[in-house]
């Protein structure tokens, strides 16, 4: 059997359409079990898993790692797939993500996100997503998975203590690291699709890429390599980063000492952080040429609110370590 596991938190908006979606697969709906793990919701979560046929185990709120875990627990099946309670599955998709484990030596496998939003901010986010995908699609095994559309062995799973219940973001990313780490093989499947409502406006845009960041820190303490490389970043989002970190420090030193050259120097640096992601801008030509003219403003927007939260959270690291040291 298949256990299909949704963390939801107030998720009664969302839900109804994750759930007929899960109902409507082409494989049996004999094959799969749907486990809807209410984090301590305050809405009507569990009354509307309910009424779509999943079952439901209720916990209270620890975020989305416990939740995930709590429904393993409760969990009857050998394959163990995780989507969320605001993404719309493709009828195939369990068919698609189940498939690859046909092969022994496959323990985890990751899809894709898919989006028919207006908005040029969300299509932006779908074409820098496909971009990442494009990534992934060169490599015969990956180490990083997002349990927006994500499937393990249960005793791969298991084995490997689960996911980290004291990350509320990225704890998804840290478990595929560890699991890569391990020796264990996890590949992408980009036909296994779910559909998901991106962020709609710039603000939403940085506000996540600062999170992200500043979440990031935690996981790459434990897995320093993967600062260097993983099989899903773009290397050249650090050098963005670095531009867009130089630009802001000759910004500040400008606005202090009254220099009018370093302005234009940091203002350089912006605009060579804007610049220098070619091949996503080909991708936007190719598919999509109205999000050209937003993609530089979002392409700086994003280096910024990450380089940001990841200098917020290796200080908040540094405190904490010294704090401890010093207790």
């Amino acid at each position: 059997m298949i256990s299909v596991i949704v963390p939801a938190y107030n998720a009664a908006r969302t839900l109804p359409a994750c759930l007929q979606a899960l109902n409507n697969q082409t494989v049996p709906r004999a094959e799969y079990e749907i486990i809807v793990v209410d984090d301590g919701s305050t809405d009507d979560t569990p009354a509307v898993a309910r009424r779509y046929g999943a079952r439901v185990v209720t916990q209270p709120n620890a975020g989305p790692a416990a939740a995930r875990n709590r429904g393993v627990e409760i969990a009857r099946g050998d394959l163990l797939l995780f989507t969320d309670a605001d993404c719309v599955p493709a009828p195939n998709w369990v068919a698609r993500l189940s498939a690859p484990f046909a092969d022994p030596t496959v323990q985890g496998a990751k899809g894709v996100y898919c989006t028919h939003q207006p908005e040029l901010t969300a299509r932006f986010v779908q074409l820098e997503y496909e971009g990442k995908y494009d990534r992934l699609r060169q490599q015969a095994q990956i180490d990083f998975i997002d349990t927006y559309s994500a499937a393990y062995r249960r005793t791969v799973f298991e084995a490997m203590g689960g996911f980290d219940s004291t990350l509320r973001i990225n704890e998804d990313v840290e478990f595929a690291f560890r699991v890569a780490e391990a020796g264990h093989r996890l590949v992408f499947v980009p036909d296994a699709a779910v559909s998901h409502t991106h962020d709609r406006t710039p603000i939403e845009y940085a506000v996540r890429k600062f999170w992200n960041g500043y979440t990031k820190t935690r996981v790459v303490r434990r897995h320093p390599g993967k600062i260097v490389r993983d099989s899903h970043t773009p290397q050249v989002i650090k050098l963005q980063m670095a531009l867009a970190g130089l630009g802001t420090a000759l910004l500040a030193m400008a606005l202090l000492f009254w220099r009018p050259v370093l302005a234009l120097a940091g203002l350089g640096a912006w605009l060579a952080v804007a610049a220098s992601d070619a091949p996503l801008y080909r991708k936007i030509w190719r598919r999509d040429r109205p999000v050209l003219a937003i993609a530089p403003l979002l392409v700086l927007v994003r280096a910024l609110a990450l380089g940001f939260g990841l200098l917020a959270g290796f200080l908040r690291l540094l405190l904490a370590w010294r704090v401890e040291r010093e207790t």
